[in-house]
């Protein structure tokens, strides 16, 4: 059975922050959430040029290997941002996080770097299909933390590894979806301040994707929003 995405993207710089350095792209068969650091402007140019190398996938020939399709767009990013450094001073250090799906067939090819991240709703279950490259996250895996308390935690924002144009080690999966699936991609605008049964619940909720996404920037704009906000909502449709 074909599978087609039906899709709803919100980008929203929240209330502290006057930019957006986030990026995404939500299209027929690819989603990408990129997340810029670096400060001003230098993320929002990071974040640029990984949706910029990622976005022929869209409709390229992928080949027999979707997840190594990511990775080699992702790598000739990566060759980009450092090349931006070196030529500009102002952009040192710039660089993004990336989360990205890419759907062939019933398989949907998984890539990430970073703390942005891609959750997997199929009623009735609720699941992170990615692992935050955080400092948190390290402590939990070291069973020094709780997920609840990583959440709080006053440094759950430090990334161990971003685009930046050095050796990075992403993430790769291949998941088996089905038409009824949901999925969701975000940047840790959201992440850092809802926690995941508030997302369960706004995902199980709100049939229309534009809707969901939409609530979702929503409660990040009553937590706070200190960072920028970006939703994807992409429902699993039989094409």
């Amino acid at each position: 059975m074909n599978l087609t995405l039906r899709t709803a993207l919100v980008s929203d710089p929240g209330l502290v922050r006057t930019n957006n350095e986030d990026a995404a792209h939500a299209g027929e068969r690819l989603l990408v959430v990129a997340d810029g650091v670096g400060g001003q402007p230098a993320g929002e140019v990071a974040s640029a040029i990984v949706i910029r190398n990622l976005l022929p996938l869209d409709r390229a020939p992928i080949g027999t290997d979707p997840a190594a399709a990511l990775t080699g767009a992702l790598n000739l990013a990566n060759q980009q941002i450092a090349e931006a450094a070196r030529s500009d001073p102002e952009q040192a250090g710039l660089g993004t996080t990336v989360t990205a799906v890419l759907l062939t067939g019933n398989q949907l090819a998984l890539l990430h770097v970073g703390d942005s991240r891609c959750y997997l709703a199929r009623d009735p279950n609720f699941y992170q299909l990615t692992r935050d490259d955080t400092f948190v996250q390290e402590l939990v895996d070291r069973g020094a933390l709780t997920p609840a308390q990583a959440h709080r935690h006053p440094q759950r924002s430090i990334i161990t590894q971003a685009v930046q144009g050095g050796d990075i080690v992403p993430s790769t999966a291949v998941v088996a979806v089905a038409a009824g699936d949901r999925l969701m991609l975000c940047s840790d605008g959201l992440s850092d301040v809802v926690d995941d049964d508030a997302i369960g619940e706004a995902l199980a909720q709100h049939a229309e994707p534009q809707q969901c996404a939409e609530q979702l920037v929503k409660l990040a704009h009553q937590g706070g929003a200190p960072d920028n906000v970006t939703v994807i909502i992409a429902d699993l449709v039989a094409g």
